[in-house]
């Protein structure tokens, strides 16, 4: 392991639907599970849907002129990874929370990003660095 992994828990309202969408539709290999959560592998990293159904609420936060859910989670790719994510999310009709785009264009930090919502309302942001050293850059 080259890096530390991380692992996240959150809430879904259905798991077949979380199936459906980690598994199916983002391609993440699941893992464990019981009754009431299941495990994926999100690009190395575990994340767990907890069948809790009262537990989505989206607020937003603005970010660069677009309106960014306060509570979300993701991961950062390689740009040619993200530009064929972006592409399998759009020609499944993926319903972009925020359209594939670059963010903070000519600034330190530039990246490409999108945003979706699972099925249960939690937000995903997935995103690229041209170059990797801008990922902390201020």
């Amino acid at each position: 392991m080259d890096r530390p992994r991380f692992h996240l828990a959150f809430p879904v309202r259905d798991l077949a639907e979380a199936r459906a969408f980690y598994g199916g539709l983002l391609g993440c290999a699941e893992g464990r599970s019981a009754a009431d959560w299941v495990d994926f592998d999100f690009h190395g990293h575990q994340i767990v849907a907890h069948l809790a159904p009262r537990e989505a609420a989206v607020d937003t936060s603005v970010v660069d002129g677009e309106a960014v859910p306060v509570r979300h989670f993701g991961v950062i790719l390689d740009p040619g990874d993200w530009r064929a994510l972006a592409a399998r999310l759009s020609a499944a009709g993926a319903r972009f929370l925020i359209e594939p785009q670059t963010r903070f264009s000519g600034q330190p930090g530039e990246q490409a990003t999108m945003f979706l919502l699972d099925p249960s309302g939690n937000a995903l942001e997935f995103k690229a660095f041209a170059d990797d050293a801008q990922v902390f850059a201020r």
